[in-house]
């Protein structure tokens, strides 16, 4: 009965707090204007302080209204209403390709280790937002347990109890794996690059979105593949008639995809596009490497479904990793390699031998006993948060006609400037000025997207993150 009561009040200040968020989206309540009082809003809806309360931290948490010390609270944006979102890349993909900044990139890695700027530039968390102390304490606990405290060798197909904890969790995406169906690695690129090694020959096509993770593009240009960049919705993800096509003219030797939260549009495929491209893979026997290290760090209600979670011959390898959840140094990434495991195990073998021992401990007892659930709800709730609110300063801050990504979950912002700004000369400005962001131009090997960037907001929000994006589209305006 108590859980029952719990779930009611829930449901009423959301209720309360949608019900407000309508009026502004619609314009019934303008920027500026004064909402009803605490006191007021109980009154009307018969609620009590605390329910009342928690509907306007609510619309807090959403950027949508702010609380004026000694005045009350007020409509503070309606980003959504003012920015457009990029439209749908159209990658021309021309004989040969033309490359990447690579100083840039190498300049943005380097940014890493420097305390003076703002990181805009990774789409990591930050230190604050990591359960640091209890992967401490894991790690004293796992050099207690393991055989030699952890100096032996892993087994080469992975540490037994991560595997297991990884199967057990894929039931949040339909993914009725079992332990066997896992390989660990270190990290997901990791794990990306031996399914490319094990899938490919120098010389073959891989088919990516556009625009891709810069990583993606320079690990392909290292084993000698052609990259084919297919038009990419910031919304609904790769534009399924150009991957059909592409496959029906065998370009492909294999696909690779962030179907959840794209790297560096944010974009999400609907699980009708997911199955579709599933059906396409396995009609054309072309495997499809699915990324998807952003799955668990979603806004909505619910895990989205991968399209591993319509793979029923194995043509799927599905990646994942906790780099972006728990922990990003202790590389821990997996793939389900499905019919495709032996060449991957056999790829694993002659690169690394085994994962670290352990730090895959460490992940394997925090799945464990349910603290990695509890904080995923906390780094969800803090995320959106800090995703609200950078749009809300986009808007405020930079130049009229920006478009930015409206994401429903991971770590990047996608802007889009007018069409004659160049972002790498901005990038330029920007550290003179102590902050770092991504430039468009190097998620892609050709010339395009030199008028976007991609933030990250994997921080905390606060006044002095408002202050950096003041200032980032100051120096927008002057591009």
């Amino acid at each position: 009965m108590k859980t029952l009561a719990l779930s009611a009040k829930e449901h009423l200040y959301l209720r309360i707090a949608q019900s407000i968020e309508r009026q502004i989206d619609t314009g019934v309540l303008k920027i500026g204007d004064k909402l009803p009082s605490i006191r007021m809003v109980c009154r009307e809806h018969g609620v009590s302080m605390s329910t009342a309360t928690q509907a306007y931290f609510e619309l807090e948490r959403k950027a949508l209204i702010e609380s004026r010390p000694q005045s009350g609270y007020y409509v503070r944006s309606c980003p959504r209403k003012r920015l457009g979102v990029p439209a749908t890349s159209k990658p021309v993909n021309r004989h040969g390709n033309e490359g990447q900044p690579e100083d840039i990139i190498t300049r943005i890695y380097q940014d890493i280790s420097r305390k003076d700027l703002t990181l805009l530039s990774l789409s990591v968390p930050s230190d604050e937002l990591l359960p640091i102390a209890k992967l401490n304490k894991g790690m004293v606990q796992a050099m207690r347990e393991l055989p030699g405290s952890g100096t032996a060798y892993e087994d080469i197909q992975g540490n037994d109890k991560l595997r297991r904890d990884i199967a057990r969790w894929s039931f949040t995406w339909g993914g009725n794996l079992e332990e066997n169906d896992i390989v660990t690695t270190a990290g997901s690129m990791n794990a990306i690059s031996f399914c490319l090694m094990a899938l490919t020959e120098r010389g073959d096509t891989v088919a990516v979105e556009s625009p891709v993770y810069f990583g993606i593009l320079q690990l392909a240009q290292s084993l000698g593949l052609k990259v084919l960049e297919l038009p990419t919705n910031a919304c609904t993800g790769v534009e399924i008639d150009a991957l059909k096509k592409a496959l029906e003219r065998n370009q492909v030797k294999v696909c690779l995809l962030i179907s959840n939260f794209n790297n560096p549009l944010g974009s999400r495929m609907p699980d009708s596009h997911k199955q579709e491209v599933v059906r396409l893979m396995e009609r054309h026997n072309v495997p499809l490497i699915e990324d998807d290290i952003y799955g668990d760090v979603y806004f909505g209600d619910s895990r989205p479904l991968c399209c591993k979670s319509f793979d029923e011959s194995g043509i799927v390898l599905w990646c994942g990793s906790v780099s972006k959840t728990l922990a990003p140094g202790y590389r821990v990434g997996w793939v389900a390699p499905g019919k495709f495991k032996e060449e991957v195990i056999r790829r694993k073998i002659f690169h690394s031998i085994s994962a670290t021992t352990l730090t895959q401990e460490v992940i394997a007892n925090f799945l464990e006993n349910g603290r990695y659930e509890n904080h995923l709800r906390r780094l969800r709730q803090t995320l959106h948060t800090s995703c609200l609110q950078y749009i809300r300063a986009i808007a405020e801050y930079f130049p009229e006609g920006t478009k930015v990504s409206h994401p429903d979950g991971g770590f990047v912002l996608w802007v889009e400037l007018d069409k004659k700004a160049d972002t790498i000369a901005l990038y330029e400005k920007a550290v003179r000025h102590k902050i770092s962001f991504a430039p468009g131009r190097i998620f892609t090997l050709q010339q395009q997207f030199n008028n976007c960037m991609r933030l990250s907001y994997g921080v905390r929000w606060s006044d002095k993150l408002d202050d950096t994006l003041k200032l980032l589209g100051k120096l927008a305006h002057t591009h």
